[in-house]
């Protein structure tokens, strides 16, 4: 709920409010994808509408670009067990298509850039901007060094398919 929520809201509603605020919005439609290995849950991205994340709106850095039926994909979890076999690239690539069936017209993302050093997973939530630009993304603001805009168009066929060994994962409605 963090990227749904204002500040404010988020930490008055820490714990179980949070987790009704969760469970609502399961109600009316999934917040997300998560990937199963077998039975067991092991990745997640958030995506949904643009405007359902309401930390973009108070944002300098993240503060919407212009465009229509824009949905956002902006936090992704991976088990640490199941970290480096291109889960995140399966789930954006999930993401999109999901997207595009409600009628979404482009998904953009908030990726870190690579750097060369490894990053802690609670800095990388975002993902990463190669991931980004290996799935048909490409940077349509860029507000701070570190974290471009990239977004994709959903209207037509990317250019390239990801295709990875994650392809064994399936990815259901979560």
């Amino acid at each position: 709920m963090f990227m749904r929520l204002p500040a404010a809201e988020f930490l008055r509603g820490k714990g179980d409010g949070n987790r009704r605020a969760l469970r609502r919005l399961v109600a009316r439609r999934p917040p997300g994808l998560i990937a199963y290995d077998g039975d067991e849950p092991v990745a997640w991205v958030s995506v949904a509408p643009r405007e359902e994340f309401a930390r973009f709106e108070t944002s300098r850095v993240l503060a919407p670009v212009g465009g229509e039926r824009v949905w956002s994909a902006p936090c992704f979890f991976v088990k640490a067990s199941h970290r480096g076999a291109g889960l995140s690239a399966a789930l954006l690539e999930a993401a999109a298509r999901f997207a595009a069936t409600q009628g979404a017209r482009s998904i953009e993302g908030y990726p870190n850039v690579n750097r060369h050093e490894r990053q802690p997973a609670a800095f990388v939530w975002t993902g990463f901007e190669s991931t980004f630009e290996r799935a048909g993304f490409r940077e349509v603001a860029r507000r701070s060094p570190a974290r471009p805009i990239m977004r994709r168009d959903l209207t037509r066929r990317p250019a390239r398919t990801i295709v990875s060994k994650a392809a064994r994962v399936g990815a259901r409605r979560g």
